[in-house]
């Protein structure tokens, strides 16, 4: 997950953040003869832990609680498709980065949100963003920006490829400890472009979990 980079004055800091901004893979391998990465893929089933609680998840009236503090925004500047699965599979796509965001927040990986909207690598991937936060002894702050969604289905109708852009260049690290943030200057470095594979939960509720995220870094036509 894409965030602002820390001082390099330390190992542990470039390893972390390296971690961060690795989203499973810098290269494209989310298509094949048009067909969507993880398309056959079932979901696991979402952990007792995930059962309903807090404030609910946008749009979504039974979800579980994505909520974040204030000097957390993230926002998502898209408009839903017309299909009902996309536009679920999209919704889905957004709680799965605020459950990841909370966790950070929370600093712990064992949150109803992140096992209610990950299962398989999803899963692993957002384990290992907030892990690596709190080795760190980092959290987050202001502003990230997703914008420019596209949403395509597979043919067997069980798996969504939500794409997107970010725009991190108001939104930074933060030391836990210190409270200190750790600005940077805007750069190309600021912008992502995400493909999160979306999977239908086999006991065909509304839920869509993330499955596999992909990312191309330093994205020039996310600017």
């Amino acid at each position: 997950m894409k965030r602002r980079s820390l001082p390099v004055a330390a190992a542990l800091t470039a390893t972390a953040a390296l971690l961060l901004t690795a989203c499973g893979s810098g290269d494209d391998k989310s298509t094949d003869n048009n067909k969507i990465a993880g398309a056959d893929e079932a979901s696991a089933s979402p952990k007792e832990s995930a059962t309903p609680s807090g404030a609910p998840a946008e749009d979504k009236p039974d979800g579980v609680d994505v909520s974040l503090p204030k000097d957390i925004d993230l926002v998502f500047d898209w408009d839903k498709p017309k299909n009902k699965n996309e536009a679920a599979a999209m919704d889905d796509a957004a709680n799965y980065i605020r459950a990841i965001y909370q966790g950070v927040d929370k600093g712990t990986t064992k949150s109803a949100a992140v096992a209610t909207y990950a299962s398989g690598n999803g899963l692993k991937y957002a384990n290992t963003q907030i892990d690596a936060y709190i080795e760190g002894g980092w959290t987050v702050t202001g502003t990230r920006l997703h914008y420019d969604a596209t949403t395509r289905s597979a043919a067997n109708g069980k798996s969504v490829e939500v794409a997107f852009c970010s725009d991190s260049t108001k939104f930074y690290g933060r030391e836990i400890r210190t409270r200190k943030v750790l600005t940077t200057d805007p750069s190309i470095t600021d912008f992502s472009y995400f493909k999160i594979i979306m999977v239908k939960h086999p006991t065909g509720t509304d839920l869509w979990q993330a499955s596999k995220v992909y990312v191309e870094e330093k994205a020039a036509k996310c600017q």
